[in-house]
């Protein structure tokens, strides 16, 4: 294959052999297979990997090289390996099986699994897929989907073990070895009264350790945190963090017991809401490693265009003092340093802030004592850095004036960051903004500005 293909197509580095996954050695002697059409030597390669190292193995190639593995897979290929690779390589196998093929791998998956690859697929194709569907499974998935996205309604699988309190642990085990509508795993057993709604819970373990005569209302535990249908994920993996489950029962507003949630979901959850607050805050998508130069390009335009506006403010207010600049020409060399200083000192108080909200560790209670928190760093930070940063100015240009302007400066925007760092993305919260997105955008607005606006004005009225 030649360089151009392989750029074209994206590859990905594969990963390093740290003692799981798979090796450096191996993803070369596919890629080696794959080109010389040794398609016998290819399914002894891949034969055995688990569905999440041949997700990053298809994922690390190149977009012919994983058609050409998808099609020596054939009707081999597991569809527990859908769910672990990244939707935009998704979308191109989507593309190769058609919606039948596809459809066929999604009805052998949990439901669960299901819904987070049908909802994250284009309405045309959506709607294809669950037309290729069975009546009662696509039942299934379309009331899921009916759910508010990214809410436990969503996130939940409809598979559950639940059983009435007066069974024994005896006819629940016999229960469950006859069943086939059980999931293939699971971690607790719920009870539930005559309604279907929740009453308690048995670990898996300790019903099997348990007398089979024993009753089980007799070892329940009825301590339970139970999830509403529509309770947004970032709030569910705050539970499942805060009271460390390992899985929980969804219900209707009614009570009634639909579904539950498992701590491998949660896990996934907690990575998705990381990344997509990591990407807003530098204006990318996790798309971006997998698409062409053109899409990336344009993703990428309109979070540039709006710094360009913010850096044009910035030069508004430096153009105000061009007088003052012409007459001291050091200004000019240690303006960046204000600035710099103040947009690290502030992108610093931003990031803790944008955390712990996300976190749920930052809110109304205890907001006040962050806010006072960064208010006296930045004043300590700036008076050190004041000192230095003076001390470096006179050194440097002779005049004790500069100097004490510079120091100046550089303590009223390090406290004005810290400030500002903590209550814009608090503001965002408040008025249902993601901090994650616009929360950078205005910080280095008002931390270029008011260094600038400080350092400048000060100038002007000292040394003029």
């Amino acid at each position: 294959m030649s360089e151009d293909l392989k750029d074209e197509n994206q590859t990905q580095n594969p990963p390093e052999d740290e003692g799981y996954g798979f090796s450096a050695d191996l993803f070369h002697a596919v890629e080696d297979a794959l080109e010389e059409s040794r398609v016998a030597e290819v399914e002894d390669l891949v034969e055995g990997l688990h569905e999440a190292d041949t997700a990053d193995l298809l994922e690390s190639l190149g977009r012919e090289e994983r058609q050409l593995l998808m099609e020596i897979m054939g009707a081999g290929f597991d569809p527990e390996i859908l769910p672990y690779l990244d939707e935009t390589v998704r979308e191109e196998i989507v593309e190769w099986l058609g919606p039948a093929g596809f459809a066929k791998l999604v009805q052998a998956l949990d439901s669960d699994d299901a819904v987070e690859l049908v909802q994250e697929l284009d309405e045309d194709m959506r709607i294809r897929i669950l037309a290729a569907l069975p009546q009662a499974y696509r039942r299934v998935i379309e009331e899921s989907l009916s759910y508010p996205e990214d809410s436990a309604g969503r996130l939940m699988q409809r598979e559950i073990v639940a059983v009435p309190s007066v069974w024994t642990v005896g006819e629940t085990i016999d229960y469950m070895r006859v069943t086939d509508s059980l999931p293939d795993d699971f971690y607790d057993i719920y009870i539930v009264d005559p309604r279907h709604h929740p009453v308690g819970f048995i670990p898996a373990s300790r019903m099997m350790r348990s007398v089979r005569s024993v009753r089980l209302d007799q070892i329940m535990e009825e301590d339970m945190r139970v999830i509403p249908l529509d309770l947004d994920q970032e709030d569910v993996a705050h539970m499942f963090r805060q009271y460390d489950l390992i899985s929980a029962p969804v219900v209707e507003k009614s009570g009634r017991l639909v579904g539950v949630i498992t701590i491998d979901d949660v896990v996934d959850v907690i990575d998705e809401e990381a990344g997509d607050d990591l990407m807003k805050m530098g204006g990318v998508n996790e798309a971006d490693f997998y698409d062409d130069v053109a899409d990336t390009t344009k993703s990428r335009f309109t979070w540039l265009a709006v710094n360009l506006v913010t850096a044009v403010l910035a030069s508004a207010v430096i153009g105000l003092f061009d007088a003052t600049i012409e007459k001291v020409v050091a200004l000019a060399v240690l303006m960046p340093i204000v600035a710099s200083m103040g947009g690290n000192a502030g992108t610093q108080t931003l990031t803790v802030a944008v955390r712990s909200l996300a976190m749920k560790n930052l809110s109304e209670i205890n907001a006040s004592r962050f806010i006072s928190k960064e208010l006296i760093i930045g004043f300590i930070n700036g008076g050190l850095f004041a000192l230095l940063t003076g001390t470096v100015a006179w050194l440097w240009f002779g005049q004790p004036d500069l100097a004490l302007v510079i120091a100046a400066a550089m303590i009223i925007n390090m406290v004005v960051a810290g400030l500002c760092g903590a209550l814009i993305p608090l503001g965002l919260e408040h008025f249902k903004v993601d901090p994650a997105v616009a929360s950078s955008v205005f910080l280095t607005t008002v931390t270029d500005i008011i260094g600038f606006f400080a350092f400048l004005g000060l100038a002007t009225f000292f040394l003029l």
